[in-house]
């Protein structure tokens, strides 16, 4: 096994191109939240004298609020059980289509629930 160390003088941090790629990705969410809370301040005034704004706000903050915590969660479980399946798979090679079968029905129905979140997330925006 061969084990890289960095030499004492070399200072640890962010390379220039992860940067970079941060500098990017901030610019691309701030534009998007600023275009959003323009589009909310005109609308927030049309809705202002009906007195249905703060439901209509709590039902798409919600909406939101799933179909985010459902996709997070659903990414994160899926990578999990990918990386089980391919370390039993790397140590075992014999025992791949025992493993593989299990592993696809399990993302399946992983997927699914996200997919429960998304209709619910769509059902509370038809409310709005």
């Amino acid at each position: 096994m061969r084990v890289e160390v960095s030499p004492p003088n070399q200072k640890k941090g962010w390379n220039p191109h992860m940067k970079k790629l941060f500098a990017k990705i901030s610019v691309v969410m701030s534009s998007l939240l600023f275009t959003a809370v323009a589009f909310a301040q005109e609308h927030a005034a049309a809705s202002a004298s009906s007195g249905e704004g703060t439901l209509k706000a709590v039902l798409a903050i919600g909406s939101a609020l799933a179909i985010a915590i459902a996709a997070a969660a659903g990414t994160v479980s899926q990578s999990k059980a990918a990386i089980a399946a391919l370390e039993g798979i790397s140590r075992n090679p014999g025992a791949a289509g025992k493993v593989q079968t299990p592993m696809i029905i399990a993302l399946a129905l992983i997927e699914s629930l996200v997919i429960y979140a998304f209709v619910i997330a769509i059902l509370l925006q038809g409310k709005i």
